[in-house]
């Protein structure tokens, strides 16, 4: 079991730690799926510091994961009726495989379980290897969605659900 923890991000400094995280993240994972232009563009529009403030304003939480005092991923979700939303889950290459996301997704399940929400729902990019990941932590694909997200790009997605 990974030697992490779960902190509630609520401050600025947290936030402005997370932006600096996604651009790493987003940057080494995403620029061969999606292309560095769009890569670029949303962390701009979704991983800013300004969304991220807007976005708990509008009931979506942010958590944090620490290992020793070190910032190696981040997540957040937002309650609706039926299910938890997992908005983002990103964790550094290098601490991945390593028990860090399942952790978190304990988490994250523990949580809707809390609020009484009796499923999790995510959506993630069609090309994405983490669909692998998401499958066998019981996740189920329920179909295609595409959203336009603005500047001339749309999000090519799979929505998938867990029921808990």
């Amino acid at each position: 079991m990974p030697k992490a923890r779960i902190t509630k991000i609520q401050l600025e400094r947290g936030f402005l730690q997370i932006e600096t995280l996604a651009r790493e993240i987003w940057t080494e994972h995403y620029t061969p799926i999606i292309g560095s232009s769009q890569v670029e563009y949303m962390l701009n529009k979704f991983q800013s510091v300004a969304t991220m403030q807007k976005q708990v304003s509008e009931g979506y939480e942010y958590y944090g994961i620490h290992e020793a005092n070190e910032l190696i991923g981040y997540f957040s979700f937002l309650p609706e009726a039926n299910s938890l939303f997992l908005s983002k889950i990103y964790v550094l290459a290098e601490k991945r495989g390593k028990g860090v996301g399942s952790m978190a997704m304990k988490f994250i399940e523990s949580e809707a379980e809390k609020r009484g929400l009796p499923s999790l729902r995510l959506t993630v990019n069609k090309y994405n290897p983490s669909i692998a990941i998401y499958l066998k932590m019981g996740f189920e694909n329920v179909g295609p969605v595409v959203f336009d997200i603005g500047g001339g790009y749309i999000m090519d997605d799979y929505e998938m659900q867990k029921e808990l």
